[in-house]
């Protein structure tokens, strides 16, 4: 019988992975930084360390409830670090981390992509809807 480190079994595991399975955990995580939420506070939170209600004037729409959802997912999966800073009032400060910087790219391109072909997209669903009626 051989021993494996922690890292090789992770290592094993992670070859097989597949997010075409709804059980696979990639397929998880890819439901969560596909969220809509995600990709727009991931982007906000590029520039660097924001408060909770800075966040919320960015996101415009977002309710406290999902927006406080968001980021603690986003907490939970090592993407942000939440920081409390004991004040009158209490300032709690969201950050992203390494692997969250490292996602930013991704959601970069994607919040780009979608600015610059929103017109094109609106023709498609124009010309497609008069084709169908």
């Amino acid at each position: 019988m051989s021993t494996r480190t922690v890292a090789q079994r992770q290592l094993e595991a992670s070859a097989t992975y597949d997010a075409y399975l709804a059980e696979c955990p990639a397929r998880q995580l890819l439901d969560r930084i596909t969220d809509k939420w995600v990709s727009l506070a991931i982007n906000a939170l590029a520039a660097g360390p924001q408060r909770y209600s800075d966040l919320g004037r960015r996101l415009t729409s977002v309710s406290q409830k999902m927006l406080t959802q968001t980021l603690r997912n986003l907490e939970r999966d090592g993407l942000v670090a939440r920081t409390v800073t004991v004040s009158v009032p209490v300032r709690v400060d969201y950050e992203l981390t390494e692997l969250g910087y490292s996602l930013l790219p991704v959601m970069q391109t994607i919040k780009g992509w979608a600015e610059t072909h929103i017109d094109e997209v609106h023709a498609a669903r124009d010309s497609y809807d008069a084709a169908s009626s």
